[in-house]
């Protein structure tokens, strides 16, 4: 295994676990990131690393909201459920719904919509999007996450099926719902956080038995070595990155992702238009 390998592995753990939490787009930078550094792994492999590393950054809110989200409470050797975690999941479940009727729709997106210029102009759009939100200032009603009712749980998931269309970015439709409908900034990014564990872990999950139905399980060492050092990468960064951006959010607003997403986009629009052709 060479070591440039392992450092492309580690370079797509660490876009991941950055990009998948902030409202930026991870399919926008991971289209860069594939213009320019190659891992020398078969497409269907390569498809599977980024489904695992994925799932490992899920794996980072299920460990740094545990406490929030484990329905069972164990005190002098007595189980009971605590009323307040399953109040949550069923937020949980109602704000997923949407996204679930709209996976009839994967494929479709997939195979007609996921392709650089697309990834550029929502990446754009959604980032004069957060800046006109914030210039707005919309005032918040919802500053704890037990205010936050059904209904607006529902909606917020009507908002994430946005994050179908490459480039919108999952966390970064649901924050903009979410701060529409009233919440306020600390609320909206954990509630975007919670709604990400069925939602990715649903799909890591379907998207590897399909591969594995496909091609089976049989990889290599220097493979597996690939694929744990991506996914302890990304679920590393994805901790670091979680705390950072609700400590930044305590304190700031979501306009410099606004504007940051705009660049990106202009860049992508760019490097595919102008300078690709002629490189």
């Amino acid at each position: 295994m060479e070591f440039l390998e392992v450092c492309k592995a580690i370079l797509l753990g660490i876009i991941q676990g950055t990009t998948e939490w902030l409202p930026v787009s991870s399919t926008g930078h991971m289209i860069l990131l594939n213009e320019f550094i190659k891992l020398k792994l078969s497409k269907e492999f390569l498809d599977l690393f980024l489904i695992l590393i994925q799932l490992a950054s899920t794996l980072a809110v299920i460990c740094l909201y545990f406490s929030k989200i484990n329905p069972i409470k164990i005190q002098s050797g007595r189980f009971s459920i605590k009323k307040e975690a399953i109040n949550l999941w069923i937020k949980i479940f109602v704000g997923c719904l949407p996204l679930a009727a709209a996976a009839v729709l994967d494929d479709f997106i997939h195979e007609k919509l996921y392709n650089s210029i697309v990834v550029a102009v929502t990446l754009i759009f959604y980032g004069l999007v957060f800046v006109l939100i914030e210039r707005k200032n919309i005032k918040s009603h919802i500053k704890r996450i037990e205010h936050l009712n059904y209904s607006t749980a529902f909606f917020v998931g009507l908002f994430q099926v946005l994050a179908t269309i490459p480039g919108t970015s999952r966390s970064g439709a649901t924050i903009i719902g979410a701060l529409v409908l009233g919440c306020s900034r600390p609320i909206a990014a954990e509630y975007s956080f919670f709604l990400s564990i069925p939602t990715m872990l649903g799909a890591s999950v379907y998207k590897t038995l399909k591969y594995m139905m496909s091609f089976g399980f049989s990889f290599k060492s220097s493979e597996v070595t690939i694929l744990l050092i991506g996914c302890l990468v990304s679920f590393l960064v994805s901790v670091f990155c979680i705390k950072m951006f609700t400590n930044y959010i305590k304190k700031n607003n979501f306009s410099i992702f606004g504007y940051y997403r705009i660049l990106l986009g202009v860049s992508i629009l760019i490097y595919f238009l102008v300078l690709k052709p002629i490189l």
